[in-house]
């Protein structure tokens, strides 16, 4: 069986490295890294992930209007605050650029799994003078001894409209017996963290106000 990361406590910061150091490279097939870049629209048409068997995940969620509020829910974003849940986190000091590797801590029932990732790329754009425009986000890939093949995006964006969205976008598929016979229960998990994080998300702007 394919090996799983688990800590009875919540795992500290020496187990997180001892995560890192034991994951190895990228689980998922390399021709799909940094897809996540793309709009939920252009991945919904691509038959390639279905075909693979990858399923898409999406939350988008409106944070407010403004220049305040945009830069706001980047420092989020960069300090990890969108993992600000009592059940997941992942270590604030992270630093948010491409090939750095991270452990996503999850509480699961009894015990607490720690999964590797890596991130795969980090976008960011200024607003132009006439357009006001801009975004940042980055996207981060499962590594071996994740219980999925995955990669997912957390990102922030001011529109035409000067408003601002929050947006998590991922597609993944079971890569362990566990995940594979929860299948149901961990796509469920899934739409939930995105929920929650948008609910975080939305509770530290209205707080920054």
């Amino acid at each position: 069986m394919k090996m799983v990361f688990l800590s009875w406590g919540r795992p500290s910061p020496k187990d997180q490295k001892a995560c890192i150091n034991k994951s190895g490279t990228f689980n998922y097939d390399g021709k799909y890294k940094g897809f996540t870049a793309k709009s939920i629209s252009s991945l919904e048409q691509d038959e390639g992930l279905s075909k693979d068997g990858f399923s898409l995940n999406n939350k988008r969620v409106l944070l407010g209007s403004g220049a305040e509020v945009f830069e706001n829910a980047k420092i989020a974003l960069k300090s990890w605050r969108h993992f600000g849940l009592d059940w997941t986190f992942v270590d604030p000091k992270t630093q948010i650029k491409q090939g750095e590797k991270f452990c996503v801590c999850v509480k699961e029932f009894l015990p607490w799994v720690m999964m590797p990732l890596q991130v795969v790329y980090v976008n960011e754009s200024s607003a132009a003078k006439r357009k006001r425009v801009a975004s940042f986000g980055f996207g981060s890939g499962t590594l071996h001894g994740h219980l999925l093949a995955a990669e997912e995006r957390f990102s922030v964006e001011i529109d035409e409209n000067n408003q601002v969205w929050y947006e998590v976008l991922s597609f993944s598929k079971p890569a362990h017996i566990l995940s594979f016979v929860a299948a149901p229960y961990v796509k469920l998990r899934q739409k939930y963290f995105a929920d929650e994080s948008a609910k975080v998300m939305l509770k530290h702007i209205s707080s920054s106000k």
